[in-house]
């Protein structure tokens, strides 16, 4: 198993009810691709004086598990996703992160 794990960072701040909706379409867009066999999305726990460190800090942490590359490449070019990254893209320009990996012990 593969998993592909997302550090998503909104530009600006994101309302707490539509990040809350951005994270359960991401999760549903990606579950009726039919590809992914796991996913959890969490929110980011920020740390007092965070914002002052020159990195990037992410909103959200969002994590599909797939059965192999082959699969993660199919989920991704679903139509579905596109038209989600677009939409919300539009909304709420974020920047995002990944590394794909082995699961994690």
């Amino acid at each position: 198993m593969i998993h592909h794990t997302m550090l998503v960072s909104f530009d600006a701040p994101i309302p707490d009810t539509d990040l809350d909706q951005f994270l359960q379409d991401i999760e549903k867009v990606m579950a009726d691709s039919g590809h992914v066999r796991t996913s959890a999305t969490r929110r980011h726990i920020p740390v007092p004086g965070e914002e002052a460190i020159p990195a990037m800090i992410a909103t959200a942490v969002v994590q599909f598990g797939v059965a192999d590359l082959d699969t993660l490449g199919a989920a991704f070019a679903d139509p579905g996703v596109g038209e989600l990254i677009h939409r919300w893209q539009a909304r709420y320009p974020y920047k995002v992160a990944w590394a794909n990996h082995a699961p994690l012990d």
